[in-house]
């Protein structure tokens, strides 16, 4: 089976990078906003519902960014390929979702759904000075790190 996952690279003020803080099953990531493309859907309709189901934000998807162009097995499921699909994207609105300071700053709301779903997410910026491919959990969130480092933004 193969997954297809969307995701986006927002900037904050400074070129500060957003991310999503992750405790899924036992177990902590740090990606990018975004998630699995549903039946039927197009991939930028996809991170426009992502962005305004997980932090209740409208977003204008810009450029594309990247494709995986490699095997990447799923973390949660060996028998499912990744195929994940980048964008730039930008807020149409103010950022209303709490933003944190530090990683996994879980708050007891979130906390309560991780105990109903067994995930739960948070959101903050990274520094652009401070953001590598070592900000980012998953091997293909690294792969586009490493290549916003290496642009000129």
């Amino acid at each position: 089976m193969i997954s297809v996952r969307v995701y986006g690279i927002l900037f904050g003020e400074n070129r500060k990078v957003l991310v999503s803080d992750e405790f899924i099953r036992g177990n902590y990531y740090t990606k990018f906003p975004g998630g699995g493309l549903e039946f039927g859907e197009g991939t930028r309709d996809c991170l426009k519902r992502e962005f305004k189901e997980e932090m209740d934000l409208e977003v204008k998807v810009g450029d594309h960014l990247y494709t995986t162009d490699f095997y990447q097995m799923s973390a949660f499921n060996p028998a499912d390929q990744i195929l994940s699909i980048y964008y730039f994207a930008e807020p149409l609105e103010p950022i209303r979702a709490p933003l944190r300071e530090t990683p996994f700053d879980f708050d007891e709301r979130e906390m309560k759904v991780y105990e109903e779903r067994k995930e739960t997410e948070t959101f903050r910026f990274i520094d652009w000075d401070l953001f590598s491919e070592d900000s980012v959990t998953l091997p293909i969130d690294k792969v586009v790190a490493g290549m916003l480092k290496k642009m000129k933004i």
